[in-house]
């Protein structure tokens, strides 16, 4: 009897197990951040090709649209994460999920609406009424844009950190899941909506994205719910808050649990400013000035951060076309590449990526948290000299004596139509004014093509170097991008997490829009290769500045090879302690 039943309590426990597993805060959270990463990667993919097919197969409603988000996170960021500081986590989570949602659900009512009329829009007003719309939908999605700022600020930077406790190695765990998750929806999200729009059309996309929204809310709402209920310590945040909270963390105070690193020396300061604040009046040029104010104040906060050097890194690495965006996939179209190719090559750059997040954890495990952003840049750079070196392989159509702004002003100045051929579907592509082969299907014909010019192909050597080393490279930057997101989450105190990383997003948007620019003012595959190497460079100077970082933080041990004891650690860890091994 005693055998017979041993198998079956080892089942019921083993169940009981999954079951609880399946029921625990952390796996509602990556439920939840999965419907809302597979949500807005459709949008975001779906918006762009919308905006395209409106305007007639133009990028400028896309350039518009990627300009204002940019732009906005630049300037708000600060904004966004002090209002996150200051509002209860609950209140922040559910807000932040409706506006974003019911943005998404507005903009793709609107854009099935203009597709619908879009004929006897054009006539009415003269086109005034269309090009509202427009206006229109890129302000709603740029709304939407940064309620999911504000979204991933609150659950992955704060949220997170609360529910591992002062685990560290739990918080590391729960990081690289985010992270996979991240590259699973960044690959899929876009194939599924896709899909929809090539078998059904745009309109049937919008009402799929709407639908999938409405639902997507309701579920995320009621996860987030359960999730608080279940981490009693997310009621408990040092900052002025709502004074319910205050008093359930005052009476927390008096038990005998140990607080959080960093909790006990802020409420105290934070409960004590909090009552003369409450009756000093604000005049109206205070509320004016308070936005400027609070944007200054951000930016002064992150730069005295004992990680500032760390997110410099990080933000600096957003300062690169060597990535799996619109420009790169532009080039490689240029170079020979079809579009499966181009798609069996994303897909090895997310299973690297993965790869990354999987490293990120050993390492830090091995060599502590700091020695793995070290050891992660040294990959990262060392794959990226593939991509220096492909700029100067056979094939690589770089010539400095081709100037730049020549095409620019071409087009700006004479305008000069740019020529156009004829794609197997029926629908006019644009060609390259550079003399380079277009690739349509693996086919090659010249852009300048007379009867009497035959195509020559394009050798491989350049880009599969250029390639090669991006999806190499993938797994550095993931590992290297979770240890700048630890860091922060560890280094910067509670009462500042929300401004701090508002700020780190604006640092990256900034350094992203720098990229953009710097591909408008050299847009011509001849001098793709100098936007290579100012790429690499930037890499370089963001790595650098890491170790600098590193360099400060750890002194002499930087390069002592040893595992440090997370016992140590947590027992030295005073409030507002910013040392991290």
């Amino acid at each position: 009897m005693a055998r017979g039943a041993e198998p079956a309590g080892e089942r019921r426990r083993r169940c009981g197990s999954v079951l609880g597993y399946f029921t625990s805060a952390k796996f509602l959270l990556y439920l939840g951040h999965a419907l809302s990463t597979w949500g807005d990667r459709m949008w975001h993919f779906a918006v762009s090709v919308f905006l395209v097919e409106l305007y007639g197969n133009s990028l400028l409603l896309t350039a518009v649209y990627g300009l204002v988000v940019a732009g906005s996170v630049l300037l708000l960021g600060a904004i966004i994460g002090d209002w996150v500081d200051k509002n209860s986590r609950l209140k922040v989570a559910q807000t932040s999920l409706v506006v974003q949602n019911a943005s998404v659900i507005l903009c793709g009512i609107i854009l099935m609406i203009v597709f619908w009329f879009k004929t006897q829009l054009l006539t009415l007003y003269h086109g005034w009424l269309l090009t509202m719309c427009y206006i229109l939908v890129i302000t709603i999605a740029n709304i939407a844009n940064l309620a999911s700022t504000a979204t991933a600020i609150t659950i992955q930077r704060d949220w997170i950190v609360v529910v591992a406790g002062e685990d560290r190695s739990k918080l590391a765990d729960m990081n690289a899941t985010i992270r996979r998750i991240d590259q699973l929806t960044n690959i899929l999200a876009p194939m599924a909506v896709g899909q929809i729009m090539t078998f059904g059309s745009p309109m049937i996309g919008c009402g799929f994205i709407s639908g999938w929204n409405l639902m997507s809310m309701c579920v995320e709402y009621l996860l987030l719910w359960k999730v608080y209920q279940k981490t009693p310590t997310l009621a408990l945040k040092c900052s002025k808050v709502e004074e319910s909270e205050l008093k359930q963390l005052n009476a927390k105070k008096d038990n005998d649990m140990k607080p959080a690193e960093g909790v006990q020396l802020i409420v105290e300061k934070d409960v004590s400013g909090f009552e003369p604040q409450q009756e000093k009046e604000v005049g109206c040029a205070a509320r004016v000035a308070e936005p400027f104010i609070t944007f200054r104040d951000g930016w002064v906060a992150y730069y005295n951060q004992p990680v500032f050097l760390a997110g410099m890194g990080l933000a600096f690495l957003y300062m690169t076309v060597l990535g799996f965006d619109c420009i790169t996939t532009g080039y490689a179209y240029t170079q020979g590449l079809s579009g499966s190719v181009l798609s069996l090559l994303m897909g090895a750059s997310a299973v690297t990526g993965i790869m990354g997040t999987v490293a990120f954890t050993w390492l830090r495990r091995k060599c502590g948290l700091i020695r793995t952003g070290l050891i992660s840049g040294v990959a990262q750079f060392s794959c990226l000299i593939l991509c220096a070196i492909s700029v100067f392989m056979p094939g690589s159509p770089m010539d400095l004596t081709v100037s730049p702004f020549a095409d620019i002003s071409a087009r700006l100045f004479k305008s000069e139509p740019l020529p156009t051929i004829a794609s197997p579907g029926g629908e006019p592509e644009m060609a390259l004014a550079t003399g380079m082969p277009n690739v349509l299907n693996g086919s090659t014909t010249p852009a300048h093509g007379g009867p009497e010019m035959s195509p020559e192909p394009v050798p491989l050597i350049s880009v599969s170097l250029l390639f090669a080393g991006v999806i190499a490279a993938r797994v550095g930057l993931w590992s290297f991008d979770l240890t700048v997101t630890q860091l922060l989450q560890e280094n910067v105190v509670e009462s500042e997490r929300g401004i701090i990383n508002g700020v780190q997003n604006s640092m990256n948007y900034l350094l992203d829009l720098l990229h953009f620019i710097m591909v408008i003012l050299a847009p011509n595959p001849e001098a793709f290769g100098l936007l290579v190497l100012i790429s690499v460079s930037f890499v370089a100077m963001g790595h650098i500045m890491y170790f600098r970082f590193a360099q400060k933080s750890l002194g002499k041990q930087l390069f002592a090879c040893c595992t440090p004891d997370p016992k140590a650690v947590s027992d030295s860890s005073l409030p507002g302690n910013t040392s991290t091994v």
